[in-house]
């Protein structure tokens, strides 16, 4: 059976942050995820969203945050990608406490975050080419997923 999929593309604005956070897990909510993998994902979802509007159109509402969503199974795969400014060194963005935007009190944890909730996180980003963020996460075995 082919892999079921989701595509989303919104306006890089704060305001949609909730909107793809809510739409991910409506779709995901065919594999019956534990309230805390759900919590999880749509964490992560947030994370990767807020840091396209943030960091990536550095708060432009111009831009087009884009999501796409596999499930094969009870693997999710989740990519959220940006045409913004990139990231010039991904290994630093990924420290802990480390963030661009201080004067904003940004905590400088969403690649952490990110990490920490799912099995999978990959970033491929340059400057002035924009960033795509790729989380994997197998979910625990439910009905819903073995009918895939």
């Amino acid at each position: 059976m082919k892999p079921n999929f989701m595509s989303l593309s919104f306006a890089s604005r704060s305001e949609n942050e909730s909107f793809a956070r809510v739409a991910v897990a409506a779709f995901l909510s065919q594999l019956d995820p534990t309230l805390e993998e759900l919590m999880e994902i749509k964490t992560v979802v947030s994370e990767a969203v807020t840091n396209a509007i943030i960091h990536g159109y550095e708060n432009r509402d111009d831009g087009i945050v884009r999501i796409h969503v596999t499930v094969e199974g009870n693997r999710v795969e989740i990519v959220v990608e940006d045409d913004g400014v990139g990231i010039a060194d991904i290994e630093q963005a990924r420290q802990p406490l480390f963030t661009t935007k201080p004067e904003l009190e940004r905590s400088g944890m969403g690649f952490t975050i990110m990490e920490n909730f799912v099995d999978e996180l990959t970033i491929t980003s340059a400057p002035g080419k924009g960033t795509r963020v790729r989380l994997v996460k197998q979910l625990s075995s439910h009905p819903a997923a073995v009918r895939q």
